[in-house]
């Protein structure tokens, strides 16, 4: 089937979908409705794409017919010139088209929430973590998005054993998503006394947020507790109990195992504020782990792993004696550490991006 054969079966469901988003009993049942709009964007954005192909192409016809029947030269010769412009557009076009026709991933356009801990290396790993929420920090400044901190634990040299972050703004998740796993850095620790060069690890797990619909929470088996916050915020910290302690089990509906989670929040100093939060990364841990089968179900079918959210999976080496950062899912290096200890990641994000799609192109072409 070609492209736009496709694409005019799209049209179909294009204008399904648009009667229904004004449906009222559509509208009533709120679950549904934010679905279909995800649904409307997408298409909206396939429609506006085959729009412009169906242009391109007529444009080449009309160039064609008056190269073919046109008797004055002048008229000919700027037809071939706009023949000339046109058609080397359709191959780059058709693939743009081919990355729109691919399901994307349902979650991209979700928020996140990213958990840093220090692995292998001790204080070194903890340092490391540190850098590394630096250098997010800096990344979502210069995209534009929020970052608000839920809970962290400090490390005894500075930087964080656990650190444990929010970030909203526009398609998160499908851009953080490359950053799963597990992040290895080679230099001299600040603690080092012979200038040896060590080797620590650090582990980043990045979560889409859970909607309040994605997940079932019988809320009444949650156990609250509260406590006093530590750290920076004056004598109100030590005084006012605002951090709050959840702890819920939940049953692997596939295995049928039971397991507690724990979620401590003291994002606030307002506890009703801190259990809202603390009940949004329980709904966000529970989807993931809900998930973890249609993760496993990408990696199984993707060869390169490039955004299956292996936690376990070494995907970049930080070299600070050489200044060098290799993503090794795609076995790509660069010289700019550090700039990109300073938030400059977006190349590398890119190049993952490019190394998927291309991946997705191939796995479409073989259905």
């Amino acid at each position: 089937m070609d492209i736009l054969q496709k694409l005019e079966g799209l049209q179909h469901k294009f204008e399904e979908v648009s009667l229904q988003i004004t449906d009222p009993q559509v509208i009533a049942d709120m679950q549904r409705y934010i679905k279909l709009n995800k649904e409307y964007h997408e298409l909206e954005r396939v429609m506006d794409a085959q729009k412009k192909y169906k242009t391109l192409l007529a444009n080449i016809e009309e160039a064609k017919q008056i190269i073919n029947t046109e008797t004055d030269p002048d008229i000919r010769e700027m037809a071939k010139e706009e023949l000339d412009t046109l058609e080397p557009q359709v191959p780059h076009m058709e693939e743009e088209l081919k990355l729109l026709l691919i399901p994307s991933d349902p979650e991209d356009s979700k928020n996140v929430v990213m958990e840093i801990r220090g692995g292998t290396g001790g204080d070194e790993a903890a340092i490391f973590a540190g850098d590394l929420f630096r250098m997010y920090s800096k990344y979502c400044e210069i995209k534009g998005w929020k970052i608000s901190i839920s809970s962290f634990s400090e490390g005894a040299s500075g930087g964080y054993k656990e650190i444990i972050f929010n970030v909203t703004g526009e398609n998160v998740y499908g851009t953080l998503k490359y950053e799963s796993g597990v992040h290895r850095v080679q230099r001299v620790p600040a603690t080092e006394t012979q200038g040896r060069v060590h080797t620590s690890a650090a582990t980043v797990a990045v979560l889409p947020e859970a909607d309040e619909f994605d997940v079932q929470i019988n809320e009444g088996e949650i156990k609250w507790d509260t406590f006093r916050s530590g750290g920076a915020g004056g004598q109100n910290v030590n005084k006012v109990e605002s951090g709050v302690r959840l702890r819920y089990v939940w049953k692997n509906p596939i295995t049928g195992v039971s397991e507690e989670i724990l979620i401590e929040c003291t994002e606030t100093r307002d506890q009703p504020k801190n259990k809202e939060r603390a009940l949004a990364r329980l709904r966000t841990q529970i989807y993931d782990r809900e998930h973890q089968k249609y993760i496993d179900d990408i990696a199984a079918r993707r060869k390169t792993m490039v955004s299956t959210g292996d936690r376990s999976a070494k995907i970049r080496t930080y070299n600070y004696p050489q200044g060098r950062i290799t993503d090794h899912r795609i076995n790509y290096t660069i010289y700019n550490l550090a700039a990109f200890m300073d938030g400059d990641i977006q190349g590398v994000i890119d190049q993952l991006i490019i190394a998927e799609n291309a991946e997705r192109l191939k796995a479409q072409d073989e259905i």
